[in-house]
């Protein structure tokens, strides 16, 4: 299993808005017809549970600090379903974030706060030789003002680290499962 940074993909409800993003990343594994051919809701039951333990620390250490500012930490979002317990339809709270789409093979999470706004794309795509499959995780930011820069500044290179592991952790999750 090759986990590869890859062009943002064209087929994502989130490409139309691609020219109004600050920041976009997409990374994609290849997935081969004997491996899994999951549905859309067992791909987002697998990243809400796949992160890796020491991103799991980071992210409640993030909490704590952005928490300071008044920036929005999930805590604050009322009724908030842990991953196990949620249905992955639209509107719905998962820890910090809400599911904003929902089609056949995406799913569009994320969040708006006051100093940016960003989305992920959860894709799973079925090539037209039916040969190989794809999976793809794509995360846009809107920044809002400078506290919106300011912030991702230290998050952008764990995020380049973060997501490449959720990846390869929800395939395996994925595999597993059929």
């Amino acid at each position: 299993m090759k986990i590869k940074k890859t062009e943002f993909p064209e087929t994502s409800a989130l490409y139309k808005g691609k020219k109004d993003f600050d920041y976009m990343d997409s990374f994609e594994v290849k997935l081969t017809e004997r491996r899994s051919n999951p549905d859309i809701t067992e791909v987002g039951k697998a990243f809400f549970t796949s992160g890796p333990v020491w991103g799991k620390k980071m992210f409640a250490f993030r909490n704590k600090i952005v928490g300071l500012f008044g920036l929005k930490t999930g805590a604050e979002t009322g009724k908030k379903l842990a991953g196990n317990d949620a249905q992955y339809e639209v509107g719905e709270r998962i820890g910090l974030f809400k599911v904003f789409d929902k089609t056949y093979n995406e799913f569009i999470l994320g969040e708006d706060d006051r100093h940016l706004d960003f989305r992920v794309s959860l894709l799973f795509d079925k090539n037209k030789d039916e040969e190989e499959n794809s999976l793809t995780i794509s995360t846009t930011v809107k920044f809002h003002n400078w506290l919106g820069v300011l912030y991702f500044l230290p998050v952008r290179p764990f995020h380049k680290l973060i997501v490449p592991a959720m990846l390869k952790n929800m395939i395996h999750k994925l595999e597993k499962a059929n």
